[in-house]
């Protein structure tokens, strides 16, 4: 798939790192980077040249050879120097993410937070990526483990979270003692790259951590490269799973958090207040363009006649560029996500859902050319329409309705994707039942939005996770590391030979 080609030539463009290096392109191929909210091009972005995929590959391959040797120490230091960096730098970088990505300048802080969380766990990586070892396995026989790192990693990341997915990424892979090639979505990169600027300046040396852009042209040069062992992934399911294959095929281990569907219980005895308001800001956050983001409800029992209450609290939420104060909704991130949103919008009519508010065709004043859909709420949605199947991936919430728990489980149970869900209630018994039945990776109870801190790993089940292990916490450290399991004996000279032993025994 070739590049869209750039309209302009007087943006600045987007460099690639390379060897420590930020790296003119050579490519013929680029791609604008517009602000979602103005239509304003922002810089070029280069869809790299085969060569500079290999050069940056080749590279990391020869750092590898080095920082696999770095003291754990000195590898903790850099990332305690990056978090600072961060917290330092954290107006310019969210003012950077809402240029290109159109987030709200709260939201998009919290963007770069989230990500933070995980630079200062990957500072812990000294107690993270301890062995074990059990002594006098056997007389005079100790067996330990060693977890090294794999050598040339890499990571794919979206345009949704900028800032957070490339910190959950090159941070945990570097400070395990990888190198690392990291190619972020071609339409946000700018933030990304600042945030690797950052690490630069923390001491990770050159070739360490490297950064192409690209298309899909890029993504499979990543799935096929002999020198890259381990490849993570965050995006849609089409893509991921085609990642997941390909890579898997080339040897390599791979990790695909992909699309999603959440779905929120809500259970009459629930605080309705707190409640709707969670769902509020969970469905219509950040324009609804978060894989976590709830886009269905269902109402349980009398939690039925709740729907006005929601709508009049969609209602309240102001619609505007991020940049502007009280903003609560900005733009979807390009004119093809809100053709596809509003096409979804019309589906839903089309198939007979109810069109309880329609966020189409906002008034923006000063942002007529923005790419903007307000909250949009459907309500008697059911399986098989197109607004209940495909993840809109905008401000779009489906509300759905069941009798009683029992229901609404087995209707989120028969989704194919298990991301993330949520129940509102006040019983203890139903949570515990939800949390025992549902087959969801993150499970919120009264938290609508349940991404697990860096303590924990983010997973998945069934359509939205392919791999056995997820980005950060205990779970990415196996990821980044192979197990090697020693035995070991020693002699000294009282030590009494017993002749030869031919048995597979330790005695």
């Amino acid at each position: 798939m070739n590049a869209p080609q750039s309209t302009s030539t007087l943006a600045p463009t987007v460099k690639l790192l390379i060897n420590g290096q930020l790296v003119e392109s050579k490519t013929t191929q680029w791609r604008d980077v517009v602000n979602p909210a103005t239509q304003q091009v922002l810089a070029r972005v280069p869809f790299a040249t085969p060569e500079e995929i290999n050069a940056a590959v080749a590279n990391a391959k020869e750092a590898f050879k080095t920082w696999k040797k770095t003291p754990i120490g000195v590898r903790a230091r850099i990332f305690l120097k990056l978090q600072q960096l961060i917290r330092e730098n954290m107006k310019e970088l969210a003012a950077i993410l809402t240029a290109e990505q159109g987030k709200t300048l709260p939201d998009a802080e919290g963007d770069v937070f989230r990500g933070l969380e995980v630079v200062e766990h990957a500072a812990n990586i000294g107690s993270l990526q301890l062995g074990e070892l059990a002594n006098n396995v056997a007389n005079g026989v100790d067996t330990y483990t060693l977890n090294q790192p794999l050598g040339v990693c890499a990571g794919i990341t979206p345009f949704n979270f900028p800032a957070m997915i490339p910190l959950w990424m090159f941070p945990m892979a570097i400070a395990t003692g990888n190198t690392f090639v990291l190619k972020p979505s071609e339409q946000d990169p700018m933030v990304t790259m600042r945030l690797c600027e950052l690490a630069l300046e923390a001491g990770v040396p050159p070739g360490v951590l490297n950064v192409i852009h690209g298309g899909e042209d890029a993504v499979n040069a990543i799935c096929d490269h002999p020198d890259i062992k381990a490849i993570s992934f965050v995006g849609s399911t089409k893509v991921g799973t085609h990642v997941y294959n390909r890579a898997s095929l080339n040897g390599k281990r791979v990790q695909c958090m992909m699309g999603a569907k959440n779905h929120a219980i809500v259970l009459p005895d629930c605080n309705k207040e707190q409640s709707l308001n969670a769902l509020a800001g969970a469905a219509f956050g950040a324009a609804g363009q978060r894989c976590m983001a709830l886009s269905v409800v269902v109402l349980v029992g009398e939690a039925q006649k709740w729907i006005p209450e929601l709508v009049e609290k969609a209602k309240t939420l102001k619609v505007s560029a991020g940049t502007e104060a009280g903003t609560d909704v900005g733009p979807v991130v390009s004119c093809q996500a809100l053709s596809r949103v509003e096409g979804l919008i019309e589906r839903g009519i089309a198939d007979g859902a109810k069109l309880e508010l329609d966020g189409r065709k906002p008034s923006v004043a000063g942002y007529e050319k923005g790419n903007f859909v307000g909250p949009t709420v459907f309500s008697g949605v059911k399986p098989g329409m197109a607004i209940y199947d495909q993840e809109i991936f905008g401000p779009v919430l489906c509300i759905a309705e069941a009798a009683d728990i029992d229901e609404a489980i087995a209707f989120i149970n028969a989704n194919p994707n298990g991301n993330g869900t949520a129940i509102f209630t006040q019983s203890g018994a139903a949570a515990r039942k939800f949390q025992e039945e549902i087959d969801v990776g993150q499970i919120g109870i009264n938290v609508p939005i349940p991404v697990p801190v860096p303590l924990f790993s983010f997973t998945g089940s069934r359509a939205s996770k392919l791999g056995d292990l997820g980005p950060y916490g205990k779970q990415v450290v196996m990821f980044y590391t192979q197990t090697k399991t020693v035995t070991a004996r020693w002699f000294d000279d009282s030590t009494i030979a017993h002749g030869v032993n031919t048995t597979i025994s330790l005695k």
